[in-house]
């Protein structure tokens, strides 16, 4: 099976919706995600998620399948140069594990899951996830994703940049403050996740392309640097 994780397009949060240029994002992911063969289409119910679907499900004919795990990450913000930020725009340099140079990793060490509070919240997606997957045949253990039913299916997932980095932080054992500090999912960008099934019994998530927007390059367009916060130009 693969995956499909798919930001949405250009937001206007004022509205819950798509800017202009990411109503032009959306139409040419849909165009890109029909070329795919696409089994199955899911996303967020939030608007903006749910807007940049409808052009996949337009050029797919799927019907939009609607996963509340899959909304944005609810979660304290932080102040941040004087201003309120999400809290997976923390920078790099205030994570001790970073910025000590320390690379030992786990759950006791990871930056985020120190505090109860968001290590409540990240086992909830955990587990959401788990049972979405054993929805698809797939039954986590111990990391590994033993095979009910092989599966070459090809899923989309519409959802959000926060918790699509966390959902990625889960599916390939990052950690979580890892992913948020050195991973930036663009708008309507697509990464794709395969479950790979080298055995009979295990199958293992493996990222083959991360934050790709070729449909973008592809209509002659670039795209919009929405979560980059230092000296992108």
């Amino acid at each position: 099976m693969q995956i499909f994780l798919i930001r949405h397009g250009d937001p206007d949060y004022s509205i819950d919706g798509l800017t202009e240029f990411g109503h032009q994002e959306a139409a040419a992911l849909g165009k890109r995600m029909a070329s795919i063969g696409l089994d199955e289409l899911y996303a967020s119910p939030l608007g903006r998620a749910q807007t940049t679907a409808s052009y996949v499900a337009k050029e797919t004919g799927l019907i939009i399948q609607t996963e509340p795990w899959t909304c944005e990450l609810d979660w304290t913000e932080i102040m941040l140069d004087g201003q309120m930020a999400s809290i997976w725009d923390s920078p790099g340099e205030h994570i001790s594990e970073l910025s000590s140079g320390k690379r030992v990793w786990s759950d006791e060490t990871d930056h985020w899951l120190k505090q109860e509070e968001y290590r409540l919240r990240f086992s909830e997606l955990q587990a959401a996830s788990d049972q979405f997957l054993l929805r698809h045949h797939y039954k986590r253990e111990d990391g590994l994703y033993r095979i009910l039913e092989p599966s070459t299916k090809k899923i989309g997932v519409v959802c959000h940049g926060g918790f699509g980095l966390a959902w990625l932080a889960h599916l390939l054992q990052i950690p979580l403050a890892l992913a948020w500090s050195v991973f930036w999912l663009a708008p309507s960008s697509v990464t794709t996740i395969l479950f790979e099934e080298r055995s009979e019994h295990f199958a293992v998530p493996r990222c083959i392309g991360l934050g790709d927007v070729s449909h973008l390059y592809a209509g002659g367009m670039n795209y919009r640097p929405r979560g980059l916060m230092g000296n992108h130009v």
